[in-house]
């Protein structure tokens, strides 16, 4: 009866053992947000003024036309999601594009899908001070191929970025295994208009004041690997 009793304690185990090494285990990165964020503070006007991606397609069409994005982010606090609307030079003339974000269970988490290819992106509100910068860190997976994209973009409410903040984003970005040699610094080529027609726009680089002052908390507090799986509440178009 003993022998009969662990002969099946031993099939048990082998049987867990092969379940273990035949079902596989999806694990998603772990990105730690900006610590007790506040959606409120982060809504209102942005510019997008530096960005670097692992998508070669999107980083060589960002060259041909490097040029800061305007931002405006609105939140109704009855709605799950928020709205950001972006105006930027293309062909000529400005464009329009509006983006819902859906909250997730993590503040300074978000979720989008962009239809055209197929994606679903996760945005990480990594760093931030609400009145100067933010850095957000977005995870883009296509389906059903399952590629997988990583990019960086650095946002100002002012179209310039202080000496030290450009230093922090570039930390950001090398210590997630990306050159910051890529980083695309984005061109202020003036206000946009939307539907206006422009015939020579004026082209400058953004300006890196060269005053120091106090970062948003430290870099290497913020960035842990490894994360769970999405929150049953991340949805939402964009």
């Amino acid at each position: 009866m003993m022998q009969g009793a662990v002969s099946a304690v031993s099939l048990l185990v082998l049987g867990s053992a092969w379940l273990v090494h035949t079902v596989p285990v999806l694990i998603e990165p772990f990105i730690l947000t900006q610590e007790n964020f506040h959606l409120a503070q982060f809504m209102g006007k942005w510019y997008e003024v530096a960005v670097v991606s692992t998508c070669p397609h999107y980083m060589q069409r960002k060259r041909g036309n490097p040029v800061i994005v305007a931002l405006e982010l609105q939140h109704v606090a009855s709605d799950g999601n928020f709205a950001m609307t972006a105006t930027s030079f293309r062909n000529g003339s400005c464009k329009l594009t509006s983006t819902d974000y859906g909250l997730t269970n993590t503040p300074g988490r978000f979720f989008h899908h962009i239809a055209r290819f197929g994606a679903d992106v996760d945005s990480f509100v990594v760093h931030c001070n609400y009145d100067e910068y933010a850095m957000v860190l977005l995870l883009s997976t296509e389906k059903p191929s399952g590629n997988k994209t990583t990019a960086f973009k650095l946002y100002s409410r002012a179209m310039s970025v202080r000496a030290t903040v450009l230093d922090d984003f570039k930390t950001l970005v090398r210590q997630h295994g990306v050159s910051d040699d890529a980083i695309i610094m984005n061109q202020n080529k003036g206000v946009c208009v939307p539907g206006e027609r422009v015939t020579q726009p004026v082209t400058a680089q953004p300006q890196v004041e060269k005053k120091y002052g106090a970062t948003c908390g430290s870099l290497r507090s913020t960035l842990v690997m490894f994360h769970q799986a999405r929150p049953s509440d991340s949805l939402f178009k964009g």
